[in-house]
């Protein structure tokens, strides 16, 4: 019974809910602020209830006449008051004169006490029977208060228990002119009936504050629910994401700038994950086309190494011509498992860690480097260098000089063994050097273009198989330039040839 009991104040002051968990922090703000409002009505209206009160005691001090206080021939003052008392408390002698009392009304006010202190610091009580006892002060003090009044100086009420402990508002006033005054007026009333006045507007206030949470819990409750209603739908639309439904976005503009901000947070993440999908779909896609092509080039080399094995073994080893094709054709084959090998382990190696060792190159040095090897490889093609001289940057040898023999066989392929013409230009532009590899060859059609940088790609299978290429040097070409930073680009027309152009960055930082 006790677990319950706590878990359910425990939700009712600790909520997990936000919805709660907002109506509660306002409302206990708005309590605060309830509080600290009665607090200060309360010191507030004290102070304006005690002032008022004493500007009402002063004005019934100005209406009592002088002669009550002042005049000693009066034949109704008589020897009858029996309250006159020194400042020391006691009581005065029966003969010394004493002042009488007039019948007023204002004598006669519950609480209401009056005395008059002379020159002398004799203290007399005029009020009537009341019940109560007028607070008094020293010597001193009358005598100050005298002095301030005299000096037409302000004298605020005061705040004075009397000989029994009851708190009292005071105020005074001269009896008789300013400069010949003959004592002073105290007029005090009992504070217990302005303090019952206060706490009765303080709980008045207390009641309407309880009254304004009710109605603030009555109303604020579904004004909430009604406002957090587009983050509910954001958390639905999490809880209904899956990998099949990433193309589904939350409306960006729902009227609030924290849920707005929310929903496009959500939709941007939902097209991360949607464009991250998107490359492990296609990543997928071309490691499975990889591997259908990898194993296809591999087979065929194999199967045709297998039916010279079988030829040979069926008894044309004992014919040495015959023996002599078979091992020629193997070796053939062989040398073609070999280059696939290399192409992919170099392509493997590009795809893991493209960072390359570059050092300071001048590229027309290293092309010239490389003429002999190129007219070698051309046979009866012509080969044309124009190169600007002076042209170096931060380049891997090795690596670009893969890049120039790549495009350079590509271009001998594809081009006539007699008329064939292949030209090599390199230029600078800007801060870029531009290698261009172009033939007269055949050229490529226009809607193979896009896809020449792709692995396994084949314009051509037949010619290409009759050249014995895998589809591999372009991409690893491709692989090259992409690591040194670079670009590189493909313009052909049938029958007039095609031209690869390279722009490498020559500041690439050290």
């Amino acid at each position: 019974m006790m677990r319950p009991r706590l878990a359910a104040i425990t939700r009712l002051f600790a909520p997990r809910s936000l919805r709660y968990q907002l109506l509660n922090r306002s409302l206990l703000i708005l309590a605060a602020l309830f509080l600290l409002i009665g607090v200060l009505q309360y010191v507030i209206m004290k102070d304006f209830v005690f002032k008022n009160k004493a500007e009402s005691l002063n004005t019934q001090m100005m209406s009592m006449p002088m002669d009550w206080f002042t005049d000693r021939t009066n034949p109704d003052m008589g020897n009858n008051h029996p309250d006159s008392v020194y400042q020391n408390g006691y009581t005065a002698p029966a003969d010394r004169p004493q002042r009488n009392r007039r019948d007023s009304p204002l004598f006669y006010q519950p609480g209401l006490s009056i005395v008059f202190i002379d020159l002398n610091g004799t203290v007399t009580d005029v009020s009537k029977d009341t019940g109560a006892n007028a607070p008094l002060l020293s010597a001193e003090q009358y005598e100050q208060i005298r002095y301030q009044l005299q000096q037409h100086k302000q004298v605020g009420y005061k705040i004075v228990n009397n000989a029994q402990g009851t708190e009292q508002l005071v105020v005074y006033r001269l009896a008789g002119p300013p400069n010949n005054p003959e004592g002073i007026i105290q007029v005090s009333t009992e504070t217990d009936s302005l303090k019952q006045l206060l706490m009765t507007q303080l709980a008045i206030f207390a009641g309407l504050s309880v009254l304004a949470l009710a109605a603030g819990l009555a109303l604020y409750l579904p004004l909430l629910r009604r406002t957090l209603k587009p983050l509910s739908r954001v958390v639905l639309a999490a809880q209904q994401t899956d990998a099949g439904s990433l193309t589904k976005r939350i409306p960006a503009s729902q009227g609030q700038e924290e849920i707005d901000r929310l929903s496009n947070a959500f939709n941007g993440m939902l097209e991360r994950l949607d464009a991250s999908f998107e490359t492990e779909r296609k990543t997928t896609e071309k490691m499975r086309r990889f591997v259908a092509d990898a194993s296809h080039e591999l087979r065929t080399p194999l199967t045709s190494i297998h039916g010279f094995l079988e030829v040979l073994l069926r008894g044309a080893a004992a014919n040495p011509e015959q023996l002599h094709r078979a091992l020629n054709s193997m070796q053939l084959e062989s040398k073609r498992i070999n280059k696939l090998v290399e192409d992919l382990l170099a392509l493997a190696k590009l795809d893991q860690d493209p960072q390359l060792q570059l050092a300071d190159i001048r590229l027309d040095e290293l092309l010239l480097e490389m003429e002999p090897q190129l007219q070698l490889l051309a046979g009866s093609r012509k080969v044309e260098l124009a190169l600007v001289p002076n042209v170096s940057g931060r380049f891997h040898a090795d690596k670009l000089k893969q890049v120039l023999l790549n495009l350079f066989l590509n271009a001998v392929q594809h081009t006539d063994s007699e008329s064939g013409v292949i030209t090599i230009s390199l230029a600078r532009k800007a801060d870029q050097a531009e290698l261009t590899v172009a033939d007269n060859g055949a050229g490529i059609q226009a809607a193979h273009l896009p896809h020449l940088f792709e692995r396994f790609y084949r314009s051509e299978s037949s010619r290409t198989r009759k050249t014995g290429g895998a589809g591999l040097g372009l991409a690893i070409t491709k692989s090259i330039v992409d690591a040194h930073m670079g670009t590189i680009e493909v313009d052909s027309q049938p029958g007039e040839g095609t031209t690869f152009r390279i722009l490498l960055p020559v500041n690439l930082p050290r």
